[in-house]
């Protein structure tokens, strides 16, 4: 062999080594639900009634990017004061229509864009039209939203009715406070603003557990904040409430 062949595969391997691209790849770190809910821009209750992929620009190799359309129909529900829908309360005693926005702009959403597979943090969402999902997400404008993999995507049927409930003020009034979770017992708050999430640590890295399914977060009066649980909103008195 040529002495200086050695040297000119090494050299070949190190460009083709340059050149490489990193492995796709989606980890997402375990969130309580109102975090998910506080980070996000939209929080819809909704259904997928269609799906295609579509070009979103180039990628920085000058590959096109692909992501899923979802044409989604918001879920409208029937009341008087517009209470329970995430819509401003209004004084009437007719029934009316409203769309279950939770949080978001005053304007429909019409489609969610996510990336073509769970691999690149893609959301794959049931386009049968029948099953209900409750979806946060980021906000595209012109009534579009994109969510991923490590965004809140539930099934509607499987939320506790505290879960529901706190969709409607009780998760924003945390919104200030930080969750933080337990990985082992013992821990410990930092701050007076903290609540621990003790789920994983509790229930054996199960990160859909009591705390998630029946607490939330609410800032007190002094600006501190404790965990909530109940079905009636917090008191003005509460104060004194326990941990879990």
């Amino acid at each position: 062999m040529p002495a200086a062949l050695p040297s000119l595969l090494a050299w070949l391997a190190v460009l083709l080594l340059g050149r490489a691209r990193p492995a796709d790849a989606c980890s997402c770190s375990p969130i309580h639900p109102q975090q998910a809910f506080c980070n996000a821009d939209v929080v819809i209750r909704a259904k997928a009634v269609s799906a295609k992929e579509v070009d979103s620009g180039n990628d920085i190799y000058g590959n096109p990017i692909k992501r899923i359309q979802y044409e989604i129909k918001q879920i409208k529900v029937t009341g008087t004061s517009g209470q329970g829908t995430g819509q401003p309360p209004r004084c009437s005693l007719t029934p009316a229509l409203f769309l279950q926005m939770f949080k978001g702009p005053d304007q429909d959403i019409e489609f969610i864009y996510t990336a073509p597979s769970t691999a690149v943090c893609g959301r794959l969402l049931d386009t049968g039209g029948k099953k209900e999902y409750l979806i946060a997400g980021k906000s595209e404008g012109n009534g579009k939203m994109h969510i991923t993999l490590c965004d809140l995507v539930s099934t509607w049927d499987s939320l506790s009715p505290t879960q529901k409930k706190s969709l409607n003020q009780r998760y924003q009034m945390g919104c200030e406070c930080k969750i933080s979770r337990c990985l082992s017992i013992p821990c410990f708050v930092s701050s007076s603003d903290e609540c621990l999430w003790t789920d994983w640590a509790m229930e054996k890295n199960n990160v859909d557990g009591r705390q998630a399914k029946h607490y939330a977060c609410i800032k007190r009066s002094d600006g501190s904040c404790a965990w909530y649980r109940g079905m009636a909103p917090p008191k003005q008195e509460f104060l004194d409430i326990e941990d879990p």
